[in-house]
């Protein structure tokens, strides 16, 4: 066995421990090398671009991480997926021998090269042209572009040449659906995608709705590099861009923990959409600063003057600004509806989507949540 086919074999038992479960699935992240689909490198951290000539690349790539592919001024703008979001992603899509499945956003290619082990015919549309260029390359090195057409074009119009599709996954975040994606699904096909929910990127799953409309229903916990142009609108009643807790006046209101130890990611994250569900001003603030505690997370933002209330996972609460009691007060209040609402997963939430956004380019966003 060779040094990669080691490190895959240990990479596919960390991944069925994060839940890998189907034989299919854990056969396709068996078979498909990863590297191959990372051959012009990824951010290392630390200004460290990391390629295959480099000796930690293998066990880099053969980690449970993302890992981001290009860069353009600072800002990462494509990447390889966290394996174990592939993998629920992919579960979710329910695929068959067959499945025709229009992939928004081709990445490395890995993740269309994933689909089509496990049968499914997959069209991957990309803006990038450079992007579209290495997934083809790496897919013909993999033996798969017989299963996978990767093409140039703008996402939010999907691939109407190949529909209709029995499945679409979209693969970058985007504050809407478009109406297309729904157009082009085949009777009784859904889509699943990370749309924008409190300043996090949660997967939803997606059904038509009638002319125009779209009904959801929560999936995944998950979080995605933002689109651009028509499916990252901002619109009326949309939560607030996250917004760094080093930007805000210091906290000068605190309530202690609920929790002892603090809530895991998934149920933080759950308690995180449900708190997004019922108010608007719901929003996420990255990096830790000065006496707001945490890596980050659920922030109540105060737009109008400064400050808000920070929601953490143990249950405690930091506020700031002249609204600071207030804000406080609110996010106890969300905290232990949630409690009171017997703990709903993002599963548990369903909403109707309409149109908003550019009238030209509308797209189909999440109007009241509705907790089953």
């Amino acid at each position: 066995m060779s040094p990669a086919e080691e490190l895959r074999a240990r990479y596919v038992d960390d991944l069925r421990r994060d839940g890998l479960l189907g034989e299919d699935l854990v056969r396709a992240f068996a078979t498909v090398p990863r590297e191959e689909f990372l051959a012009t490198g990824f951010d290392g951290g630390g200004g460290r671009w990391v390629g295959p000539a480099d000796p930690d690349f293998l066990p880099l790539v053969y980690r449970n991480h993302p890992l981001v592919t290009k860069v353009v001024d600072g800002v990462p703008v494509s990447s390889s997926s966290q394996p174990s979001l592939m993998a629920a992603m992919i579960e979710s899509l329910e695929l068959r021998p067959g499945s025709r499945v229009l992939e928004i956003g081709a990445g490395t290619g890995y993740n269309a090269a994933l689909m089509a082990v496990l049968g499914a015919r997959v069209t991957s549309i990309d803006i990038a042209p450079d992007v579209v260029e290495r997934a083809a390359a790496a897919l013909r090195r993999v033996g798969l572009a017989h299963a996978v057409e990767v093409r140039s074009g703008d996402g939010y119009l999907g691939g109407a040449a190949l529909a209709p599709y029995d499945r679409v996954v979209v693969t970058v975040g985007v504050t809407g659906v478009s109406p297309r994606w729904l157009d082009q699904l085949a009777p009784g096909g859904h889509l699943l995608a990370p749309v924008e929910h409190a300043g996090n990127h949660p997967v939803l799953r997606i059904r038509p709705g009638g002319p125009g409309m779209g009904e959801a229903r929560g999936a995944l916990r998950a979080g995605f590099m933002s689109a651009a142009g028509p499916l990252a609108a901002r619109y009326p009643g949309l939560h607030p861009a996250p917004r760094r807790t080093d930007t805000l006046p210091p906290p000068t209101v605190r309530h202690p923990p609920l929790w002892h130890p603090p809530l895991d990611v998934f149920r933080y994250h759950d308690l995180w959409f449900a708190v997004g569900a019922w108010d608007r001003r719901a929003t996420f603030s990255p990096g830790p600063a000065g006496g707001w505690g945490g890596p980050g997370g659920c922030l109540l933002l105060d737009e109008a003057h400064g400050g808000g209330a920070g929601l953490l996972a143990d249950g405690s609460v930091r506020a700031s600004g002249p609204s600071a009691a207030r804000y406080a007060a609110e996010a106890l209040a969300l905290r232990d509806r949630w409690v009171a609402r017997g703990q709903p997963q993002i599963s548990d939430w369903s909403a109707r989507l309409v149109p908003a956004g550019d009238p030209d380019q509308p797209i189909l966003v999440p109007t009241a949540w509705v907790q089953h």
